[in-house]
């Protein structure tokens, strides 16, 4: 049937399978932080063109920067700044760059999930998509040694059984969905899952502003200085309500020269405003689910 000939029954079904539970959104940060904030990178690298069957050569060598120049340039960056953040490795780019993976546990990062080879959820049978996130994971934490906590989805999509596998793998927290500012709990078709979601959001995503496919004629053009500008919005506004404040970046996308002092001039913004709390993601879904 089309979707206007679906009974209540049916579209209520599909609106509950994955739902906003109680906000999580603490009465207070730790050490008394008004806000807190939390930088997130998703190191897709070679694995954006691999998904779509790595056909373009020149797409490849476009991840490639990310972990050649991208990663390098973001550690030294939060080495200086005193930050930990949190990067998000499909298994296949942890395979490809496993120094980096290395390197960013080492100097006290977090790793969490990014699916295998960042395969859209959706589309994957639910065999299939539970088999690619425990091999990941598997993967991950042999390169690392550490076993992840969370998940991000390959491009936040979700299918009817992302969240149940999340759930057979003992997850702390997701980072893919979008239903608040602040951290909220997951249901699944209405039941409290106990496992917590820090929303992301593409308004708060480096890739929509400037990624391009000329063959698709898309070509945005969101100068740098307006990127920063809405990052800063968003922030203040965390601040003034004293919630959380969550970045998704990219390494081949941020890394560049022009495009690096972005995140150089908002973390000196935020480090100038009294009271936030910089964390990873894990750091933050620890303590929200135990307040």
């Amino acid at each position: 049937m089309e979707p206007w000939q679906w009974p209540e029954q049916e579209w209520r079904r599909r609106v509950g399978q994955v739902r906003a539970g109680k906000s999580l959104r603490p009465k207070s940060w730790p050490g008394g932080a008004r806000c807190a904030a939390t930088l997130s990178f998703d190191s897709d690298h070679e694995t954006n063109e691999l998904r779509d069957g790595g056909k373009s050569i020149g797409r490849m060598s476009q991840g490639e920067y990310g972990a050649r120049v991208g990663v390098p340039r973001i550690l030294k960056l939060l080495e200086t700044t005193g930050i930990k953040a949190s990067f998000f490795v499909p298994g296949v780019s942890a395979l490809l760059h496993p120094d980096e993976q290395r390197r960013v546990a080492a100097e006290g990062h977090e790793i969490g999930l990014h699916g295998w080879i960042h395969e859209l959820n959706s589309i994957v049978p639910e065999a299939a998509e539970r088999e690619l996130h425990f091999r990941a994971a598997d993967t991950l934490e042999k390169i690392t040694g550490i076993r992840p906590v969370g998940m991000r989805t390959p491009s936040w999509d979700f299918s009817p059984a992302t969240l149940k596998i999340e759930r057979e793998l003992g997850l702390l927290y997701d980072s893919s969905m979008m239903a608040d500012d602040d951290p909220y709990e997951l249901l699944e078709n209405g039941e409290a899952t106990g496992v917590v979601e820090l929303p992301v959001e593409w308004i708060r995503d480096d890739a929509v502003y400037f990624n391009m496919n000329r063959f698709q004629a898309l070509r945005p053009y969101t100068p740098p200085t307006a990127v920063l500008d809405i990052f800063r919005r968003e922030f203040d506004r965390a601040y003034d309500e004293g919630g959380l404040f969550l970045l998704t970046m990219h390494p081949h996308v941020i890394g560049y020269r022009s495009r690096i002092f972005i995140l150089e001039e908002l973390i000196a913004h935020m480090k100038s405003r009294k009271g936030v709390w910089f964390a990873t993601h894990a750091e933050i879904a620890r303590h929200v689910a135990k307040k």
